[in-house]
């Protein structure tokens, strides 16, 4: 999905990658000591938390990797929904991110929610969904939204939107069990 964004909402992009490469660097522990790190899942466990499509929606065949990046390992799924063709036809992904093996990653980006924005370009704020912390993001001009959700302090599930309403965001994540996805071990 080519996804344009825009420069009042690419800090959160930034924040995040930023947090990544941070927290890439290898953890500090004295010497003959091991490292304690939780095993991210194996991604055929996630593949089948991705919901079909809705009703009027195409979905493409779900994709997913477990990868060694940089000495930590990283489990990501997603899939890419469609409505109609063209440029101007709706579009969803949803992608869900193992982070087990990253715990730094996940309290900085999830302390960078806390930052809020509302302006007639569009808004950004926390949220919480089902007991859970997220973040939702808005355009208003191209229709273009992102809400991010963290599950079981280790999964972030992502519902990407183009060519739709704010408030679809909210109905994309109930098609993901939420539950579900955080009695994977």
């Amino acid at each position: 999905m080519n996804i344009r964004r825009s420069a009042g909402f690419s800090y959160l992009l930034v924040i995040s990658l930023g947090s990544v490469v941070l927290s890439a660097a290898p953890y500090a522990v004295a010497q003959d000591e091991p490292v304690l790190v939780p095993e991210v899942v194996d991604y055929k466990k996630l593949i089948p938390i991705l919901p079909e499509a809705p009703s009027g929606w195409r979905a493409e065949k779900a994709e997913g990797s477990t990868e060694d990046v940089g000495g930590f390992k990283i489990t990501n799924v997603h899939r890419d929904f469609h409505k109609g063709d063209g440029a101007d036809a709706p579009a969803a992904t949803i992608s869900i991110l193992d982070s087990a093996a990253n715990p730094d990653y996940v309290s900085a980006t999830t302390e960078a929610w806390k930052q809020t924005s509302d302006s007639v370009e569009g808004y950004a704020k926390a949220v919480t969904i089902d007991g859970n912390p997220g973040f939702e993001a808005y355009e208003n001009d191209q229709k273009h939204g992102t809400l991010w959700v963290m599950v079981a302090k280790r999964y972030f599930v992502e519902i990407e939107l183009q060519k739709q309403e704010a408030k679809e965001l909210q109905e994309w994540i109930k098609h993901v069990d939420l539950k579900k996805l955080a009695e994977i071990k």
